[in-house]
């Protein structure tokens, strides 16, 4: 089914939005509240926007995040657990070319993946990661991830996560500002419009860093897991705003666009 066919509203109703090209017509199997599929979205939009769906290439990850390359019509390569970073450093390499971009979950990237994200930051690889948080292992039962907030409940932490055997969860968007082959770096949320909206705005910039600067860039987004978490969509939105966004700032942490608009 070609792209305008697929999205024509049916007789009697209201078409509020078109589907981006990059973004294929399949119906989603993400958990009801999930916000891969918005974090999908706004990768797909900005793609777009900037012409380089013939010339992306997506690493997936392990993890819930692997299924993105089953929505997104670009050339994809599937990594083992943890080493999307890298795979997405080998692939710029072989095609400098190319807009290479990694997508990875908070158990892939800083956990079993630390090192070669860390690593190919600081390298100043000319990649973008896009990086979804939801404080959970979501795909293995609900473990503790690097990033589960203090006193979160997991699978693997059922009395909530203890400063003192598990320490305090990692703040990667700060980690990432704070090393020299970083060109951007930003935290955003997708639990309301203004900051989805922002959200966007901040992977069009990981992008065009990569694109206009030959740089790295990396976006985390808080992102809800209503299954793991034993909520609702609601609740789960709510949570990101009261307990999420207070552990893990929203912000830019690192912004070489205007760092070189102010030497100029």
């Amino acid at each position: 089914m070609k792209h305008k066919d697929a999205m024509q509203a049916r007789p009697g109703e209201t078409q509020a939005f078109d589907r981006t090209p990059c973004l294929l017509d399949r119906a989603t199997h993400y958990c009801p509240g999930c916000h891969h599929g918005i974090a999908h979205r706004l990768v797909a939009e900005v793609i777009d926007e900037l012409g380089l769906r013939e010339k992306t290439i997506l690493a997936a990850s392990v993890g819930c995040s692997a299924f993105i390359y089953d929505y997104m019509d670009v050339d994809c390569i599937e990594a083992p657990h943890g080493r999307a970073s890298a795979v997405a450093c080998g692939v710029k390499r072989a095609r400098p070319d190319r807009a290479v971009f990694a997508y990875q979950g908070d158990g892939d990237l800083a956990a079993i993946g630390t090192n070669e994200a860390l690593h190919a930051a600081n390298r100043g690889e000319a990649i973008t990661v896009i990086f979804v948080n939801n404080t959970v292992y979501g795909m293995t039962g609900g473990q503790m991830a690097p990033t589960t907030l203090l006193g979160q409940k997991t699978t693997t932490t059922p009395r909530g996560r203890s400063f003192d055997n598990e320490g305090a969860p990692l703040r990667m968007a700060e980690l990432m500002g704070l090393l020299d082959g970083v060109s951007f770096s930003a935290r955003c949320a997708l639990n309301t419009v203004k900051n989805i909206m922002t959200a966007k705005k901040a992977v069009r910039a990981a992008f065009e860093v990569q694109v206009n600067l030959n740089g790295y860039g990396f976006v985390e987004l808080l992102s809800g897991c209503p299954t793991n978490w034993h909520m609702d969509a609601p609740t789960a939105n709510e949570h990101i705003g009261k307990a999420m966004i207070p552990a893990f700032p929203l912000g830019t942490f690192k912004d070489a666009r205007t760092a070189r608009k102010s030497a100029a």
